[in-house]
């Protein structure tokens, strides 16, 4: 099997100042925090010159190159990029070749006053030449906050100096997008006219992509302005806008040539502050007009250049938080690179598979090398590193295995027969080889050590007819054992790169293993201790065993056996402890049952997918909707429903309430729905209860009329449910009448006490008017004649038509006449 690995390429040895460079970024990790650090370092498209922003404590930029022909950095001396001026640097640049045989690269230095020095690096002069300093601003007193390049467009975000009578709100729109040609020629670089493609806008940072160029609120400024919840995307060559949104995509403006902001944005302002989408934590151009998004809900997406936003993978819940906000993201043909923190997540973004999860030991930044684009490349603090494909370290079989095996066999057989013996006398191997009583360890015995042999020669000899099928039915099991006996040989004599991929593989096979039988005490104390020693492997293995998957949609998906699901679901054993906490049973037993540890590891790994397992748990137990709507069953340990067995992973803290709300809502049970309706009223999620209202009351025409009870006493208690009333009222009970309405009502209205006066800026109490559509509507139905049963009840007005009478000879001359006839036929 094969395995994606990190490489090192360089540890800076081949680079200039090599030293210098490893010694800036122990001072800069142990001083600052690694985001200032890794977020000021940039890297030519060949990977051969590292170039360090130092903001602090004087502005200035630190360069470190890696000559082609190494002899040379050592018979030169060589000419290093040293600043003209001291100016604050906004970022560096590099412009793209004009002519594709020239290989040496153009440096442009963008400085905060608008100045730009272009340098570039000839190997033959030994180094870096300025070739000229341009103005890129037309006003002496603008400010470039941020810069990048597209095809042959300079892009820049220009901070405009405010008026004199400018308020605080003004003073925010005072930027603009300009633009300039650029091109590379032989005396120079020569720059076009400054255009303002946009102006009044908020700061913006530039990301060029392809032909289109992003642009992004700033992530450093936390700003109250609605308008920071879109971000637009110009094309330079047609000059036209579009503006979008993190939430779900949302095209708020497409194709404009508005140079205004202001006018840009005015068709949909109303709508702004209706939009809640997820903050942007990390983005990198794709290079082809998309771009890659890390948003605050942990979803990885990439925004098509056609408008739409595809969820690629879904990180750990709480992996942003807890790595802090260093992350780096790349593409690499079709493969995603992702750091969050000190780990390196490998995606397919095909399918949006995990391929690989490789831990650090230090943070990293990643970039994309023009030379190899295929494969993800990093810099970290050791040195220069790629991702390489490289085969999985196999287990060494070990000529002791037949003989280690073997006794294995008979240690187990022993214990065994010795749990099921009567007979005090301790049982041993030697008894077992010799007394000949019991002959299933010696028959299995004898087929491991046939199998291991013909294992080792490769020899392909032909067995009897009936050693052939056993071997053949056996084969699976015994090379299932071999392998994990060959892997905990192999861990012994393991390095320590490797031993992390054995441990991982050996937790999975011992997971598969103790899952693929029935679960005893014995065997159930072992899983019990796998999860807690190595509980990010079993989170691993978990995943792979039951092929677990999560789509766009947030739905799992699973690929496993239903006899895998039946020892997984089994019901809890009725030795088992259990304590209250919160209303709710909670395990005080060491050895939890298989359901119990999966819920355990999700939670932890990624909580969010525990109500979507339970459900997919539900789906494998094949539970109805008739068995679930049933009031009055009792419950003992052995049947406990899986939604209170999944509340007891939740701790008693109350922290993760709206993890036990979804748990409770997709139990589908009428108690569990109530107690998540109780939750949400107490935290005043006013619209999340009016949603769970109208989604259960069709279920059942008992729990409905529950739910609205339950709603009609809060309705009496205060106004916050008055913007859902109109709602509320259509989920009335059709049993319900005036007179139990107004009941509730009168039960549960507050003490009027508390009431200050008769002109209340905000009333509590509710009013004859809030409730006069409902009682019209209730009112009208009772007084509503019936039709139900009209048909049976009530008799027709007009009685039905008598038949057409005839004289009696008449009708009895025509009946003989019709005899006769039949007859003679």
């Amino acid at each position: 099997m094969t395995m994606l690995a990190l490489e090192q390429v360089t540890d800076f040895g081949d680079f200039t100042k090599g030293k210098d460079l490893k010694e800036f970024f122990k001072r800069e990790y142990s001083n600052i925090s690694t985001q200032n650090c890794l977020s000021e370092v940039r890297l030519s498209p060949d990977g051969r010159h590292i170039h360090v922003i130092v903001r602090q404590p004087k502005s200035g930029l630190m360069t470190y190159d890696k000559y082609q022909r190494a002899h040379l950095m050592q018979c030169q001396k060589h000419v290093d990029l040293v600043l003209t001026r001291n100016v604050p640097i906004v970022d560096v640049i590099y412009i793209p070749l004009s002519k594709p045989d020239d290989t040496a690269p153009v440096l442009g230095v963008i400085f905060e006053n608008g100045k730009v020095e272009f340098w570039k690096f000839l190997e033959s002069r030994s180094g870096w030449h300025l070739l000229q300093t341009v103005d890129l601003c037309n006003s002496p007193r603008a400010k470039v906050v941020s810069v990048s390049v597209c095809q042959n467009f300079i892009i820049w975000c220009e901070e405009r100096p405010p008026s004199e009578n400018s308020s605080s709100v003004c003073s925010s729109f005072r930027f603009c997008i300009c633009k300039k040609t650029v091109e590379v020629n032989e005396g120079g670089v020569s720059l076009g006219n400054v255009k303002i493609a946009l102006h009044n806008n908020p700061r913006y940072t530039t990301i060029s992509s392809g032909d289109l160029v992003y642009l992004l609120p700033d992530m450093r400024e936390n700003s109250s302005l609605d308008v920071s919840k879109v971000f637009l995307v110009w094309s330079p060559e047609h000059d036209t806008f579009k503006v979008h949104s993190a939430c779900s995509c949302t095209l708020m403006k497409s194709s404009s040539k508005e140079s205004d902001f202001k006018r840009l944005v005015t068709d949909f302002i109303g709508l702004l502050p209706t939009l809640n989408p997820p903050k942007i934590c990390g983005f990198s151009p794709t290079g082809c007009g998309d771009l890659l998004l890390l948003l605050s809900t942990g979803w990885v997406c990439i925004m098509k250049r056609d408008g739409c936003l595809r969820n690629i993978y879904k990180l750990p819940d709480n992996c942003l938080s807890a790595s802090g906000t260093q992350n780096s993201l790349n593409m690499y043909s079709e493969v995603l690179a992702l750091t969050i923190g000190r780990t390196l997540f490998l995606i397919d973004t095909k399918c949006g598979l995990e391929l690989e999860r490789i831990s650090l030991k230090t943070e990293g930044l990643l970039f994309v090398n023009s030379l190899d684009s295929h494969s993800p490349q990093m810099l970290s603090e050791t040195g220069l590193f790629v991702v390489t494909q490289t085969q999985k370290p196999s287990p060494t079989y070990s000529e002791d295995s037949s003989a280690l095996l073997v006794e294995a066999v008979f240690e187990e057989a022993c214990k065994y027969y010795q749990q099921r013996s009567l007979s005090s006398t301790q049982l041993t191997v030697e008894k077992l080889k010799k007394g000949g009583m019991f002959q299933a360890p010696i028959s299995l015995a004898a087929i491991l050590r046939d199998y291991l042999s013909n294992q080792k020669t490769k020899t392909g000899e032909k067995h009897s007819s009936g050693q052939e099928r056993l071997m053949s039915s056996l084969e699976s099991e015994l090379r299932s054992l071999v392998l994990l006996e060959n892997i905990k040989t192999s861990m012994v004599k393991a390095s320590e790169k490797d031993l992390a991929n054995y441990c991982e593989t050996l937790v999975q096979q011992e997971i598969c293993r103790l899952l693929g039988g029935e679960l005893e005490k014995e065997n159930l104390r072992y899983l019990n201790s796998i999860f807690q020693l190595f509980p990010t492997h079993s989170w691993h293995a978990v995943q792979a065993v039951l092929h677990l998957r999560c789509n766009g949609e947030g739905s799992l998906s699973s690929k496993a056996p239903a006899e895998l699901w039946k020892i997984i679901l089994s019901p809890v054993q009725p030795t088992a402890n259990f304590a209250h906490c919160n209303g709710q049973q909670k395990h005080t037993t060491v050895n939890l049952p298989v359901f119990e540890l999966l819920c355990h590891s999700i939670f932890k790994f990624q909580p969010s997918w525990l109500p979507r397992f339970l459900e997919l748990a539900q789906q494998q137990m094949g539970t109805t909707s008739t068995s679930s709507w049933s009031y009055g069953v009792k419950e003992s340990s052995e049947s406990l429903p899986l939604y209170k067995r999944a509340l007891t992973v939740l701790p008693c803290k109350g922290s993760n309430q709206h993890l036990e709300v979804e748990l409770l809502l997709c139990s589908e049970r009428p108690k569990a729905i109530m107690q998540a309706l109780r939750i949400l009223i107490e935290q005043s999620q006013w619209e999340r209860v009016t949603q769970v209202a109208e989604r259960f009351c069709q279920k059942s025409p008992l729990l409905n009329k529950e739910i609205f009870s339950a709603l009609l006493c809060e309705v009496s208690q205060h106004r916050d449910l008055d913007p859902y009333l109109d709602l509320l009222w259509t989920l009335c009970p059709e049993d319900m009448t005036v007179t139990s309405i107004l009941n509730i009502v009168l039960k549960n209205l507050p003490d009027s006490t508390q009431n200050s006066g008769p002109f209340e800026a905000h009333g509590s109490q509710v009013t004859i008017g809030l409730l006069k559509p409902l009682l019209r509507k209730v009112l009208q139905r009772e007084t509503k004649p019936s039709h139900r049963y009209a048909d049976i009840l009530q008799s027709p007005t007009v009685p039905p038509l008598t038949p057409p009478r005839q004289p009696k000879g008449l009708s009895r001359d025509a009946e003989h006449k019709e005899a006769k006839q039949r007859t003679s036929s």
